[in-house]
């Protein structure tokens, strides 16, 4: 699909693509719960941001998780469709969607596309600036909270005017320039190596507070605006977001 990553696999991955479609149900991921909840609402199409075939898979086995999910969306002749990295670089996309929730203005991507208003990721200033701590539980307001919370590296005082995101896992953009000229990055699943040595380096020669929030959350922003746009380009067609949580922590022992 255009715009997504070479390594991607969005688009249908089941269900007949003739079908008629009255319901669509909006979650992040394609697990038991939200399939179900799916279900019970009467949607003929799912539509996730997470490809449930993405890697290779063996097996559709329904003692497997993505046997059982694909098999009860499909006994109930529901489609399952997923729009991931061509939905994460659109001008309304996951990461752009987290930037406005922020109020960042003069908005770009991290990694510009061939459309320049288009790319992974997005960076841009705070229409008032702020502190790290302030930025940190402001986005406690914004994200919907997870076991996991929200994790910062660097001072809480911190000045903060120049904000760079990327909703879900970002360490590959820890070394673009407009990461490094932000003065804080916000994205998930940062890894203890990667966020260590930029840490270190940080400190040696200057470089962004690091902020790492649930990989769910910071895509989950997204699904209303895929919701608004799909009622208004879809006359009739009933569109639902879940709100459940599919990351996966439970919860968490602060020490």
């Amino acid at each position: 699909m255009e715009g997504a990553e070479s390594w991607d696999a969005p688009g249908l991955l089941s269900g007949d693509p003739a079908a008629a479609v009255t319901h669509i149900h909006l979650a992040v991921d394609a697990v038991l719960d939200t399939v179900d909840e799916a279900l019970t609402l009467g949607a003929d199409l799912m539509l996730v941001h997470h490809p449930l075939l993405l890697r290779g898979v063996t097996s559709v086995a329904e003692d497997r998780y993505k046997g059982a999910a694909l098999a009860r969306l499909i006994r109930a002749g529901c489609g399952l469709i997923a729009a991931h990295t061509n939905a994460d670089v659109v001008e309304t996309g996951t990461s752009a969607v987290l930037a406005d929730r922020l109020g960042l203005v003069a908005v770009i991507p991290i990694v510009p596309g061939t459309n320049p208003s288009r790319g992974i990721g997005r960076a841009g200033t705070l229409a008032e600036p702020t502190t790290l701590g302030r930025l940190a539980r402001a986005l406690g307001e914004i994200l919907p909270a997870t076991a996991g919370g929200i994790r910062v590296s660097g001072d809480y005082d911190a000045p903060i005017s120049t904000v760079a995101v990327c909703g879900g896992a970002g360490d590959s953009l820890l070394s673009s320039p407009a990461v490094m000229d932000a003065d804080v990055y916000i994205t998930s699943d940062l890894r203890h190596h990667p966020a260590s040595e930029f840490r270190e380096n940080s400190r040696l020669r200057g470089g962004p507070a690091l902020i790492d929030i649930s990989h769910w959350a910071s895509e989950w922003l997204w699904l209303e605006t895929a919701a608004e746009q799909l009622r208004s380009a879809l006359d009739g067609v009933t569109v639902t977001v879940s709100d459940l949580r599919t990351d996966p922590w439970d919860f968490v022992v602060v020490q």
